[in-house]
């Protein structure tokens, strides 16, 4: 993997049946609502959009998503990324006895230039912002699926 390539997973876990959750995460155009780091979302019709993403590190990366998976039956939604960053991107959702278990996975590579330039090191400078974006996302969604 080069440095410029990235392999994400995080593991989250609501009080809130798969069902509802899918809901919410299929409709990438309320992210703002309550996930703070995805700073807008323009969609282009129910298979793309361009959404724009700013963690704690003062950069903004802009990524077109385009679906490739909605499968509510298997709890699966999946894009590609293409912009700023190229790879895929996948939710994995499973009903557990309180509520619903979520894996996400993220493999990229970094296009933007700049970033890509900075490689070794501002790698773990990268994966932190991507950390803290994940841990705001999840305190989004358990909030969303509260109220």
């Amino acid at each position: 993997m080069s440095l410029s390539s990235y392999r994400f997973v995080s593991r989250w876990h609501v009080s809130a049946d798969r069902e509802a959750v899918y809901d919410v995460l299929l409709d990438l155009g309320s992210y703002p609502q309550w996930w703070p780091q995805v700073r807008s979302v323009e969609q282009y019709n129910g298979q793309s959009a361009t959404v724009v993403v700013r963690s704690f590190l003062p950069y903004s990366l802009r990524i077109l998503t385009v679906s490739r998976r909605e499968d509510c039956a298997a709890g699966v939604l999946e894009a590609g990324l293409e912009g700023d960053m190229e790879g895929w991107s996948r939710w994995t959702l499973s009903p557990t006895d309180d509520g619903c278990a979520l894996l996400y996975e993220q493999q990229v590579a970094v296009l933007r230039p700049l970033l890509r330039r900075l490689g070794l090191l501002a790698r773990p400078f990268f994966r932190l912002n991507h950390a803290v974006m994940m841990r705001a996302g999840e305190r989004g969604l358990r909030h969303r699926l509260s109220g």
